[in-house]
């Protein structure tokens, strides 16, 4: 069986759309590496896109270009917070995925902490 995001899994660049407190979403392009049957990307850990996940963890994605135009249908999704031992994969599998550009954000993040995020299809993660 395959899953919603395996498609969304072979771009470069993904729109991770969450919401805010009264609604209002808010997309950013970010960059991305399947694993298995999810998605995982990195951002800082005090970003908006953080603390939104962890009010509320649902999310659509959706495959867009660098600038965050969207070239696809959108996903509804769940997001899931990595540990520190997850987002020290999570960031090692971006890094290989994104070649010298990949490494440079990393190792530029050890600066500044980072957060790994995982995203699974809402109806894998129960939601109806």
């Amino acid at each position: 069986m395959t899953s919603p995001l395996d498609a969304l899994g072979t771009g470069k660049y993904l729109l991770l759309t969450t919401l805010r407190r009264d609604g209002t979403p808010v997309s950013t392009p970010v960059w991305l590496v399947p694993d298995t049957d999810t998605l995982l990307v990195i951002t800082q850990a005090d970003s908006g896109k953080v603390r939104r996940i962890r009010s509320n963890p649902a999310v659509t994605v959706a495959p867009c270009d660098a600038r965050g135009r969207p070239s696809g249908p959108a996903v509804d999704a769940v997001a899931e917070l990595l540990d520190d031992a997850e987002t020290s994969r999570a960031r090692s599998l971006i890094s290989h995925r994104y070649g010298l550009l990949g490494r440079l954000l990393m190792w530029r993040g050890r600066r500044t902490p980072q957060i790994g995020i995982r995203i699974r299809p809402a109806a894998a993660a129960g939601r109806p």
